[in-house]
């Protein structure tokens, strides 16, 4: 199914090595004819391309180590019109191969090249001085050309690299250069191999139809593994597609699996090839999203010779996409050569792209590279310039790139609420397992908290997000005693609302505050430890007042008006009148019933006995009741609805029973 099924090898190989190398290099310095003698296979796939005889687009192409473990390779093209293409193909290289021509020497795109592959954070590589047996050259030549190199990748990722120098046709010196590459991966495939994991996201380099297969997508997977099978989803700027794994191909072999570091096609089932496009990505479903702006760190190139501009118009590649956008500086008005600064890249179409991720940034026109850097995370609002809170946010995001346990915690800050795990699997975009077997690892380490309260799924909150919850709920009691200062404590549901806060952070958080004595229960809820409410003398004549009044109605009270409005003293308001009242109903000095009235308790249990009474009979009637007590409706319907609601009584139709 590949595009390369017509010279694909039908043995499969033992082992892919999770390496893929790239060549770069200026046009006609000969990577194409290193790619043939290492490969066999000429990666110059387009005819335009073979006519020309240089590369225009990517090659593809895999070789052998001596063991029969199969390596992957990339040949990009040199030619600056088509650097765009050499930046989707450094997408995924992991070592590089830095090809110099002996008669030419270091040209533009040599330097133009080693500028973007260490923008795109590539790590490792040697460099390949070819052509040694053209006429003019000599060992002299090489020679000096090496003393050029030494200094051309003086503080580059290349800096003491291996130099080799070979002629591909020929093939003197290719045996040495190829023991170097070989060990150069072996030392890699380490690396690699353990940094390889998170959800399967694959950024498209080429997409096409094969007939009776359909839809092909091509690309080197950036993190996870796919198998036939799978779900998956193309991610486009304007759709997501779900899609199933048909089949898979790793440099021409059929595969069960394919990995992060594999050069891979992916055989689509229910994706129209039409609707996808280099740059898109093909990924774990629910994972991924393109996004139209993310922070990130950028850099500008040294060898510029004008800063930066606020709000420059740009293309940025990342991944194998190309869009246009500009780059809002957050920190400094301007980026001057060989700066760098924290921005905000705003992108005139969505692209997928992760925490880590590096990018390119090209002049809009003439197109030449202006610099590059790291994506920090996606961004959901359009930020303004030096603002401190968003600059020490992003501070956060960047000390977290390399480390997981703070990445998750950060994501959890960000979420704003407790977080299930499929919830935190999507903001840090990795798959449910890891993420629980790091969430097990974070709680062992009280980084972060489980507040679910036992029911439904888990949910979390980082350690900081637990205590600003914990300082949410300490700060809404404080300003109710202040607002309140008659009543004794707030309702767990008025609590939860004034804090703000779900149920099961509620629970873990009064858990957590109970338990440390920063918060005691009390009705008609909880308070602060410490807090009493202070009468003076007028809320405790008041509150005789109160008392006394009642004690001398029986069943037909004063409703809570009015007898604020006849015994309130002109020292307190109506609002702490009505506050203090309410406090003696918490403390069963007094008994509320309903909204309006409010019994002496003799009184209450005065009407308790007779109802029992009554009831003691079989079903009786609200009038029943009400000849009973010696009551009018007016109070004996609320006191019925409330007998209701305390469980003591039970309606059947017109009539009622004890519910005991």
């Amino acid at each position: 199914m590949s595009a390369s099924a017509n010279s694909s090898d039908s043995s499969a190989p033992r082992e892919i090595v999770s390496v893929v190398v790239g060549t770069a290099g200026h046009i006609d310095h000969g990577k194409s004819s290193l790619v043939r003698r290492l490969t066999g296979i000429d990666p110059d796939r387009l005819q335009e391309e073979q006519a020309r005889e240089m590369t225009i687009d990517l090659g593809f192409a895999p070789f052998h180590l001596p063991d029969g473990r199969r390596v992957g390779l990339i040949d990009v093209p040199g030619h600056e019109r088509f650097v765009k293409n050499m930046v989707a193909g450094a997408t995924g290289i992991d070592l590089v191969v830095l090809v110099v021509a002996a008669d030419d020497g270091v040209m533009p795109q040599t330097r133009e090249h080693l500028e973007i592959l260490t923008l795109l954070g590539v790590e490792a590589g040697m460099v390949a001085i070819t052509k040694i047996d053209l006429p003019g050259v000599d060992d002299e030549l090489v020679e000096i050309l090496e003393l050029e190199l030494e200094d051309l990748l003086e503080g580059t990722f290349l800096a003491g690299a291996p130099i080799r120098a070979l002629d591909s046709l020929s093939g003197r010196g290719f045996e040495a250069f190829q023991q170097t590459l070989f060990s150069l991966i072996e030392a890699r495939a380490e690396a690699r191999e353990a940094a390889r994991g998170g959800a399967y996201r694959q950024p498209i380099q080429r997409v096409f139809s094969a007939r009776g297969f359909g839809t092909i997508l091509t690309g080197v997977p950036l993190s996870g593994e796919v198998a036939p099978g799978d779900k998956v989803e193309v991610i486009t700027s304007t759709a997501v597609l779900p899609g199933r794994v048909r089949g898979l191909q790793a440099y021409g072999a059929t595969v069960e699996r394919a990995r992060a570091g594999h050069s891979t096609a992916v055989n689509v089932a229910d994706v129209d090839f039409k609707q996808v496009h280099r740059g898109d990505t093909i990924a774990a479903p629910g994972v991924f999203r393109a996004h139209p702006m993310f922070e990130a760190r950028l850099e500008l190139l040294a060898s510029q010779s004008k800063p930066l501009e606020q709000r420059q118009l740009v293309r940025v590649h990342v991944g194998t996409a190309e869009v246009l956008g500009e780059v809002v500086l957050l920190d400094q008005q301007t980026l001057a050569p060989g700066e760098r600064g924290l921005c905000q890249l705003r992108l005139r179409q969505p692209v997928v792209a992760a925490a880590g991720d590096r990018f390119v940034v090209r002049r809009h026109s003439p197109m030449e590279t202006l610099g590059g850097g790291t994506i920090l995370a996606p961004s959901r609002w359009r930020l303004k310039p030096f603002k401190g809170f968003v600059l020490q946010r992003l501070a956060r995001e960047e000390a977290a790139l390399d480390d997981a346990g703070r990445a998750l915690t950060l994501q959890l800050d960000g979420l704003g609420a407790a977080a299930r795990v499929d919830q935190i699997a999507k903001a840090v975009q990795s798959p449910k397992p890891e993420v629980e077997a790091l969430l097990a690892e974070l709680l062992a380490a009280k980084a972060v908290v489980e507040v679910s309260g036992g029911k439904g799924q888990p949910r979390y909150l980082s350690e900081a997000g637990f205590q600003a919850a914990c300082a949410k709920l300490t700060d809404a009691l404080e300003a109710y005693h202040t607002a309140h200062p008659l009543r004794d404590g707030l309702a767990r549901l008025e609590l939860r609302a004034q804090a703000k806060l779900e149920d099961g952070t509620l629970k873990a958080a009064l858990e957590e505050l109970l338990a440390a004595g920063e918060v005691v229960e009390r009705a008609p809820g909880y308070a602060r430890a410490g807090f009493e409410v202070q009468l003076d003398e007028p809320g405790e004549a008041l509150a005789a007042a109160l008392v006394a009044r009642l004690a001398e109605e029986r069943f037909t009270p004063p409703t809570r008006e009015q007898l604020l409005d006849e015994l309130t003293p002109e020292e307190l308001s109506l609002d702490a009148a009505g506050d203090l009242l309410q406090t003696l109903c918490d403390r069963e000095t007094l008994v509320g019933v309903g909204d309006e009235l409010v019994l002496h308790p003799e009184r209450y249990a005065e009407a308790v006995s007779a109802l029992r009474d009554l009831a003691s009979a079989g079903p009786f009637t609200a009038s029943a009741f009400r000849a009973a007590i010696d009551s009018n409706r007016r109070y004996v319907i609320p006191l019925l609805e409330h007998f209701d609601a305390v469980g003591l009584t039970k309606r059947q139709g017109d009539t009622r029973v004890l519910a005991e």
